[in-house]
Parts: structure tokens; sequence; C-alpha cells
């Protein structure tokens, strides 16, 4: 029986397609491997959204094209974001890769598998739509944690962004699917649900003519067995007060707003095709913070834009103070090809752009110091992630922390959690952006 690896990389909607690959290829009659390097096939799920995954999944599948020519594993298959853009050059490049998928053959995978065995080198590629929702997937994720996709592609075109044209337009999931599946998911184990799109205020638009989150969010609070829903990527101009009052209102769903700003500069956001201005963001911060108790606010930005100046790079840093988010991650510029960003007039050197991230970092590590902090002698509920031992105590996430995303919650017990159990700790002290603390 042939044996299938996967390596995938980059974001959860990545990570979901894998899943759903996996399970195609097991009801195909293929076995899977859990060390990819001990397979006959790999498939190498790539990200190709900045350089620097880019840099990654070339890094990977050169690893294993390595494989191949020791003899250890017998084909290489490519698929994913980076597969879909550079279709072309992945094969001229790297000739010892067998297949070459993009996202709208994914079903096709088994059958493109026996080709390869055969000796045939594949290069195949279908309607980006063709990229199904099906609710079939092998999780990845431990038992109590799954995301779940409730929308593909993009509409926004955002002037840095490659996605659109890897993914294709927005779409959406209904209704009655996302809550099948998220049932089915409860009933398996499921306690915590991410749900992941490249914008998720934006979905049921396509669908509906409007956007359908907020109704979503209740709907899927019905699950009594869920524990927490978790929303990622939530643009700001979208943001509504009903959607905030499901927020407050909704015990199920975390109070935790992935809120992806990139800048507060009105004239830079509109370079890059993004509304606002940090008048308007601040309004909608503090609007947050007094309707929802204990809120988290995450939100990433983009230093060294084409164009920015000094001075609206310190406009930057003085907003990174006065908004004051929980969470906050900032990328130096990328200048991607395809995108129109890339041919602006303007482009600022590396060293400027990684220089002027850095220093929002700096800023961003007092605040998260002071939040930090804050958290001492109180009590969190925590899901039990496993025990380190290393530092010999075990560790978790409160609802305040995103896996794979933000910190960890270290504690002793003397009584041993299990992994995806919800327990109570009290937090003692601090260790940069992670918490200590001990079991209650």
């Amino acid at each position: 029986m042939t044996r299938i690896g996967m390596v995938s990389l980059g974001c959860p909607k990545n990570q979901v397609d894998a899943e759903r690959m996996l399970a195609l290829l097991l009801d195909e009659g293929y076995e899977l491997s859990y060390d990819a390097a001990l397979s006959d096939v790999v498939i190498v799920n790539t990200c190709g959204f900045i350089q620097s995954a880019k840099e990654e999944a070339i890094e990977t599948i050169l690893e294993f094209c390595t494989l191949k020519k020791e003899g250890r594993i017998k084909a290489v298959v490519v698929t994913g974001c980076l597969a879909e853009r550079y279709r072309d050059e992945i094969l001229s490049e790297i000739p010892e890769v067998d297949a070459v998928v993009g996202i709208g053959k994914n079903d096709e995978l088994a059958d493109i598998i026996r080709q390869v065995y055969c000796g045939e080198q594949v290069c195949t590629f279908g309607d980006k739509v063709d990229l199904c929702f099906d609710e079939k997937r092998i999780l990845s994720t431990p038992s109590y944690l799954a995301y779940l996709k409730i929308a593909e592609g993009c509409n926004n075109r955002c002037t840095y962004c490659a996605i659109p044209s890897i993914r294709g337009h927005f779409r959406s999931r209904s209704i009655e699917s996302i809550v099948s599946e998220a049932k089915s998911l409860a009933e398996k184990g499921v306690r915590e649900l991410v749900l992941i799109a490249q914008d998720t205020t934006r979905y049921g638009e396509d669908l509906y003519g409007e956007s359908k989150l907020a109704e979503l969010l209740r709907e899927l609070s019905k699950i009594e067995k869920l524990k927490w829903i978790r929303t990622l990527y939530l643009y700001p101009e979208r943001i509504t007060d009903e959607l905030i009052d499901v927020f407050a209102s909704e015990e199920r769903v975390v109070p935790y707003m992935d809120i992806p700003i990139q800048h507060c500069n009105k004239d830079i956001l509109r370079k890059m095709n993004r509304k606002g201005d940090e008048q308007s963001l601040i309004d909608l911060i503090e609007k947050i913070r007094q309707r929802v108790p204990n809120v988290i606010l995450r939100t990433t930005l983009i230093a060294g834009f084409p164009s920015e100046s000094e001075e609206q790079f310190e406009e930057l840093c003085k907003f990174v103070q006065k908004a004051r988010f929980d969470r906050l991650g900032c990328f130096a510029y990328s200048a991607e090809e395809g995108t129109a960003a890339a041919e602006f007039d303007g482009q600022i050197d590396d060293d400027v752009k990684e220089r002027r991230a850095e220093i929002v970092y700096d800023e961003q590590s007092r605040i998260a110091l002071e939040k930090s902090e804050e958290q001492i002698g109180k009590t969190l509920e925590v899901v039990c992630e496993g025990f380190d031992r290393y530092a010999e105590c075990y560790f978790g996430r409160s609802y305040m922390d995103a896996p794979e995303i933000d910190g960890k919650i270290f504690f002793t017990a003397d009584k041993k959690p299990s992994a995806g159990e919800f327990i109570k700790v009290k937090i003692t002290d601090t260790l940069d952006y992670d918490l200590l603390g001990e079991r209650v």
C-alpha cells in the first residue's frame, strides 16, 4: 500500500485544505504516514503569501527532493498557494518535483499520484472555484481544537496582497453547511472552534446580499458541546454594532477580536486600498472596549510600505502607544510579484523596513509586559495543551490567546490535567509574552 506523507505550511486556511486532501486520499485506499520522511509520496502543501513563506516552501520542497534522490521516498507532489502562483516556474526550476497541483485540482490528487507512479510528471490546474468545502477531513489539530473555514478567496484587492490572484474571488459557504460541520466536529470532541476566512466579516455577502457573520455566530452558539468559538480576520470597516453585540452577549463566542488594520495613516491606507484612518480606528477600538467586557484585541501592521515617510511611521508608533492592543504582529513590507504595490514608487530599503518593524515591536513589547503584569493574581480558565518536560510544568491557553499565534500559560498542578481539559489557573508571574501560574 502506498504511504502518503504531508507537510502543510502557512496559515490555518491552508491547513484545512490539507486535512481535506488527506481524507480524500484515505478514502481512495492510500495509507497515511505521520512522518513524511518515511512515506512513499510526500505532498508539500505550500504557502506563497510573502517572501519568507515562499523561501520556506522552496526549502521544504528541496529537502524532500534530496530524499527522493537518495531513494528514501519515491515522489514529491507540490500543492497549495505556491503551486497555484508559480505553476510553470516550479517544474522548470525544480525538475525533480513529480507533480504540481493547483487548488482547483485538489480533489484529483489520488489519480494524480497514480499517474506519478506510472512515471508521468504532472502539472495540472483547474478553476479556483472548484476548491471544495466538503466537511470530510482528517484533523491535524489536537482533538479538542479545529479550524472551520467559512469562506474562500478574497475581493478586497489590497495592493500589497496576492491572495485574490491565488485563491480567486470571495465565496461563502452556506450557514447550514457550516453549522452541520461544526456539530459534527463537536460530536467528535472539539471544544474550541476557530472560524477562518480571508475576511470573516464579509461572510455571507455573496450568498445573502449582506454580512451574516453575526447570525452565523448566534447559530453556532447553540451547539452545547462547544466551549469556545473564536473568530479571526475581522476587517475593521465591517465590524458592525450587531457583530459587537454578539461578542458581548454570546457566552460561547470568545471576546477575542483579531482585526488586521495594517496601518493608521490615511494616505498609506488609501495606497493599500484600505479604508479608515487613525480616528476611525481609535473610535472603533474604544467602542469595542466599552461594549465587550474583558475583550482582547489583536492586530497586524505593515512597516515600510512604499513611500511611508518617517513622519507617517512616527504616526504609526504613536498609534500603537495610544491603541494599546493586547496582541500585535508587525511585518516589514514584502514586495510581492503581481501586486500593485510592488510597482509603486518610493520602495524602501530592506534594512529600513526591518528597523521600523523592530521599533514597532519594541513599542508593543512594553505594552504587552504591562498587560501581562495586570493578570498577576487573577484566576483564568485555561485549556490544558500538554506537559513541557523541560520546564517540568503543564501549559495551555486562556481565551486571550489564539492557538499557534499568541502566548501560553505555564502552570503547575497537583492533580494531573488531561489535554483538552478546561481548568482554573491562578496567575503568579510573567515570562516575556507568556504567563506563569498554578492550578487551583
